[in-house]
């Protein structure tokens, strides 16, 4: 296995290749303002030593996103982050970890577990999400301060082979991993609520038991109208209000 030393990501050969899995760190980490507007990413030597490959290995990551026009290389200066926002067709609007960044904020995403469960005929868990579902639990981390506990729910419509295997739990991007298995999210539903965190929350987010917290729930569908992802979300916006942003 060949490791990622800077945000605990590691490489494998089993998902492909070594440069495309690199372009995608490097691509989350500008679009989570690791790497912000205008600043110069680490030097092909340095992310090297970092993920341990070759020189044209590196080479290739990053001439992709500058193919992608995320970064552009200048003489003398190095490689410049010069857009930090996707194309992903989620919504009309932009993602909310996107309008962060581009208030200047670094968000960081932690893996707290993964897990594929199975559901039996007939019960309210196989109706909604099909024989599998997959259960991905997750933390933000907004300026070195816990932020967003976030559980992703995948129904057997996005998993391979039907939900007979679990997808990959070092994914970068859930929602870019789904595009690139060709499953396109046209519509989402979302539910806000304002209610106390459950104990194990607070003690993620830091927050005394018994806090109040923002909560979203979320189905994502595909042009079909299939549920794809159903997502339970609660924000501690003492630290940072939600943001939405519509195109006119």
């Amino acid at each position: 296995m060949l490791k990622g030393s800077e945000m605990g990501v590691s490489l494998k050969r089993k998902q492909g290749p070594l440069y495309q899995q690199i372009k995608k760190i490097l691509k989350d980490r500008i679009l989570h303002g690791v790497y912000p507007l205008g600043s110069i990413i680490p030097s092909e030597p340095q992310l090297e030593k970092e993920f341990e490959v070759s020189k044209m290995t590196v080479r290739g990551a990053v001439q992709e996103l500058a193919q992608e026009g995320y970064v552009q290389k200048k003489s003398g200066i190095g490689t410049i982050v010069t857009r930090n926002t996707s194309f992903l067709k989620l919504s009309k609007g932009k993602r909310f970890t996107e309008l962060l960044v581009e208030e200047g904020h670094k968000l960081e995403k932690r893996l707290l577990s993964s897990e594929l469960l199975a559901y039996e005929a007939g019960t309210e868990e196989y109706s909604r999400f099909g024989p599998y579902c997959q259960r991905i639990e997750r933390l933000y981390i907004l300026n070195g301060q816990p932020y967003i506990h976030l559980v992703h729910f995948l129904t057997a419509a996005a998993l391979p082979f039907g939900g007979a295997a679990a997808m990959d739990s070092d994914i970068q991007s859930l929602y870019d991993a789904l595009e690139e298995k060709d499953i396109h999210l046209e519509n989402f539903k979302d539910r806000f609520f304002v209610e106390p965190a459950p104990p194990e929350v607070c003690l993620l987010l830091e927050l005394p038991q018994g806090s109040y917290v923002l909560k979203r729930l979320r189905n994502s569908y595909d042009g079909d109208g299939r549920l794809i992802e159903h997502s339970i979300g609660c924000y501690n916006t003492e630290l940072h209000h939600y943001l939405v942003s519509y195109d006119t």
